[in-house]
């Protein structure tokens, strides 16, 4: 006598064999950066370039000229909102370079923070707000910015 079994296929796996296999969320948005190229603490090379995408668990991005997988990387994104509407700020990130092509690299992301870019003379000249210091302002960044897993 011969059991019969059934073949159920889940059509969500199926999909990420053949086509999109992220976990993360990316989201399109171009902003510029800064790049250190890092081995053994030590700075390689800089530059700078854009990002093309952001996800929670990496970045992809466009330099001004190809940079080679396998070493590391801290980019210095130049973020798209203010601290207190007087505070430029940057999004630091550390990573690991996963895929090059041509002037696009790929990172996988090991840690972020968010960092204060400090204010240009012509702002601080116009700032009616007492002046502290930017560590002030970030006395509890958690409570400001989150870079978890967005769905």
């Amino acid at each position: 006598m011969q059991s019969k079994r059934a073949l159920i296929v889940d059509t969500n796996a199926a999909a990420g064999i053949a086509g999109e296999r992220r976990q993360d969320r990316r989201y399109e948005i171009q902003l510029d950066l800064r790049w250190r190229l890092i081995r053994r603490r030590r700075v390689l090379e800089t530059g700078t370039g854009h990002t093309i995408d952001l996800s929670s668990g990496g970045i992809h991005f466009e330099t001004d000229r190809p940079l080679p997988a396998g070493l590391n990387v801290e980019l210095s994104i130049a973020w798209p909102a203010m601290l207190h509407n007087m505070a430029p700020l940057q999004l630091v990130v550390s990573g690991k370079i996963v895929r090059s092509s041509g002037r696009r690299t790929a990172i996988q992301k090991y840690q972020h923070e968010f960092r204060t870019a400090g204010l240009g003379a012509e702002r601080r000249a116009t700032s009616s707000a007492p002046s502290r210091p930017p560590t002030s302002l970030l006395a509890q960044p958690a409570a400001y910015f989150s870079m978890g897993k967005m769905h």
